[in-house]
């Protein structure tokens, strides 16, 4: 999944469409049920909750920490800088993912490269540190998630090495290219071959379950009807075909 070509290309509007359509909780069963158990990111928080769910492609940016004669404010003069650089490379639709080490006392970044990425046309940003400016994300209509907020300048703590590679945010690996997916509850990372089949089936899942949680709601008990047996699954196709999902995949 390092592969550049991969990881810049677009996911098609149906797969969007259906990972935006359900929770990051029903995909981290998806990918338990392949096997994949560390997906869901910990600890982070969105910033603004009238923002619109997150579905995109990451790109990442890996910092190390900072070293005192080498991360001064005269840095940023430099546009080639990788923090900068890689704000000015993020691609309409892909999600800038910021590999902080779980460090939060000085911030990732802050509201005017923000507000950069949203003018870019990015699906949002996620960092395993804080942000700055947190004010300015809560009214941006950026999808944000960070682990904390901090007025400190990332110089003080964070020194941008790389972007587009492989890295560990809140100790989850993402590879560019993976699809970030995001809602009220956090933040999870689909392997981007896995991508199509996930949204599949959680699509799915969800209106099964949409099904389940009516009967329990009505007075159901839990043995045969959640996880369902026969008898439900029937019941479930029946009603089904008169409730179709939502989206089609």
């Amino acid at each position: 999944m390092g592969d550049r070509a991969v990881a810049d290309e677009p996911l098609p509007a149906d797969i969007i469409a259906g990972l935006r359509a359900v929770s990051t909780a029903t995909l981290t069963t998806q990918l338990m049920a392949r096997g994949l158990r560390n997906t869901f990111l910990p600890g982070l928080r969105p910033l603004n909750a009238s923002a619109p769910r997150m579905v995109g492609t990451a790109f990442t940016l890996r910092y190390i920490p900072a070293r005192e004669d080498i991360d001064v404010l005269s840095v940023f003069q430099d546009p080639e800088h990788p923090q900068r650089q890689a704000v000015e490379s993020v691609s309409p639709g892909q999600v800038l993912v910021m590999d902080c080490r779980g460090q939060s006392r000085a911030a990732s970044m802050g509201g005017i490269l923000g507000t950069r990425l949203l003018r870019r046309g990015a699906a949002g940003v996620v960092t395993d540190g804080s942000v700055r400016d947190s004010p300015s994300f809560a009214d941006l209509g950026l999808p944000a998630y960070a682990a904390g907020v901090s007025a400190t300048a990332n110089l003080a703590l964070h020194h941008a090495v790389d972007f587009q590679v492989p890295i560990g945010c809140a100790e989850v690996p993402v590879y560019p290219g993976d699809v970030m997916v995001g809602d009220a509850e956090g933040v999870v990372c689909v392997p981007r071959d896995l991508a199509a089949e996930v949204a599949r089936d959680a699509v799915a899942q969800e209106h099964l379950e949409e099904f389940i949680e009516a009967e329990i709601a009505a007075g159901a008990a839990l043995p045969g009807v959640y996880p369902p047996n026969t008898e439900t699954r029937a019941r479930y196709a029946a009603w089904a075909e008169r409730n179709p999902p939502p989206v089609q995949l």
